[in-house]
């Protein structure tokens, strides 16, 4: 590092913490540096400690905030200038001055009251830096008009707090998800979403868990389950109250569950699908048939996931008793179109951030129709069509899933549709494939999270 001559006071930045412009008091008076820091709240583990914090880097602008994250270094007692003790906690993080950027260690404080929300001690300033006492802002200048484009900018490569809401943490989906969130220097936390209870308010929406406060994750991933579909929902909507970034949102997670409104966005967006047909009262009965074309035909609950209560009736006369069963149990159901020339196979489409990042052939087992993993099916690599990757795509996109399974059967008209999933399983398709599809869900959820700025004089926060 070549010398530089520093003022009393200097712009600074912390290209890691999303901080982009900050006044620092250069004093070589104090032997360590500071950083203003509110709601501070450690988490991770023993192992690999961190905290998260917020800042106003703006004196008198409490209502411009940025929230971040850093690996936290050490624990410390301070002695501050006036000779107040206080255990603070250290983070190292890169600091830039002019054109230099070196790694510092800093101490999180609440300096809301103090002009200066950095201050930068003699421990972080090199032999070659020289202190001027009697000049300011030697370096390059910035200016806290960066805050107005700040939304703009890239994210910011920092540790997440990560929240994955499932029942089944020991589930290979589970497994690899938070194998994948720790290998890239993230904290993930399994949260039940059974188990939360919800405050629900203007100012402070929390959502408590064994008789504690969750903390505010950066994101949510939700895997809930078809049978607290409407529970899990709420608790999603309202991580996303608290600012958190949901992998999939409610609503989407809502319209996916719902396979009769799926079919009816699918056919509002133009993506082909097999013939579906829908009605409450039994005089309808042949109507449902005649519409998709007459047996055999497949006959589907709308509650039914990996496979259950999906049955193929080859007549008419079976497709009369199976629909009257149905309705004899008060049961919602869809009767499909069968499409005889996908001969018992389905292709599972991974959809990650509006991209195909993985497909599977799915065969069924001898004698049966229904190729779910689940339910006897075979796992096999294939390569798919550009046709099929578009209508994959187009099919999250209309649902509003950022993370989908989406089924298709290939059919003599082209590729059709069977269904949309919100909580795709990982094992068939990464065992297949050999692809590691929990590390791209990562990967994309660091791309959605931006460092959360929030200016509370505007209607919304940014993210």
């Amino acid at each position: 590092m070549s010398q530089e001559t520093l003022g009393w006071e200097e712009w600074a930045s912390f290209p890691k913490l999303g901080v982009p412009a900050v006044i620092a008091k250069i004093d070589t008076g104090a032997k360590t540096s500071a950083l203003h820091a509110f709601a501070i709240e450690p988490f991770g583990t023993d192992a690999k400690p961190y905290v998260r914090f917020g800042i106003h880097p703006v004196p008198d602008r409490p209502d411009i905030e940025i929230f971040c994250s850093a690996k936290m270094v050490d624990r410390r007692e301070i002695t501050s200038s006036n000779g107040e003790r206080e255990l603070r906690y250290v983070i190292e993080t890169p600091v830039r001055i002019g054109d230099q950027e070196w790694p510092i260690e800093i101490t999180l404080t609440n300096r809301e009251n103090l002009q200066y929300r950095m201050l930068l001690g003699r421990t972080a300033i090199f032999e070659n830096m020289i202190v001027d006492p009697n000049q300011s802002f030697l370096q390059d200048e910035l200016s806290y008009d960066l805050y107005k484009n700040l939304k703009k900018s890239k994210p910011v490569e920092r540790s997440l707090r990560l929240g994955l809401l499932t029942r089944e943490p020991n589930n290979y989906s589970s497994r690899r998800i938070l194998q994948a969130a720790e290998e890239k220097g993230h904290f993930c936390e399994i949260v039940n979403p059974t188990r939360c209870y919800m405050d629900i308010n203007a100012l402070s929406p929390e959502v408590h868990y064994a008789g504690e406060s969750l903390p505010r994750f950066d994101a949510v991933i939700p895997r809930i389950g078809a049978s607290i579909t409407e529970y899990g929902m709420a608790v999603v909507r309202q991580f996303n109250l608290m600012g958190a970034f949901c992998l999939n949102e409610a609503a989407a997670i809502g319209a996916s569950r719902d396979k009769l409104f799926a079919h009816q966005v699918l056919a509002q967006h133009r993506i082909d699908m097999p013939v579906t047909a829908f009605a409450k009262s039994t005089q309808q009965t042949a109507a449902l048939i005649d519409i998709v074309g007459g047996p055999p035909l497949v006959v589907k609950l709308l509650e039914s996931t990996q496979g259950r209560g999906v049955v193929l009736a080859e007549t008419k006369k079976a497709a009369e008793s199976v629909i009257g069963a149905f309705r004899g149990l008060r049961a919602n159901f869809l009767v499909q179109e069968f499409i005889k020339e996908a001969a018992g196979t389905d292709i599972r489409c991974l959809v990650v951030g509006g991209k195909v990042i993985a497909s599977m052939m799915r065969q069924a087992e001898a004698g049966e129709f229904k190729s779910n993993l689940h339910r006897g099916g075979e796992a096999l690599p294939v390569k798919i069509t550009k046709a099929e990757r578009a209508i994959a795509v187009k099919a999250a996109k209309a649902i509003g899933l950022n993370v989908a399974g989406v089924d298709l059967l290939r059919s003599d008209a082209g590729p059709k549709v069977l269904e949309i999933n919100s909580s795709p399983g990982l094992q068939g398709v990464e065992r297949a494939t050999g692809i590691d599809v929990a590390t791209q869900m990562i990967n994309y959820v660091e791309k959605s999270v931006k460092p959360r700025f929030r200016n509370k004089r505007s209607k919304n926060p940014v993210t």
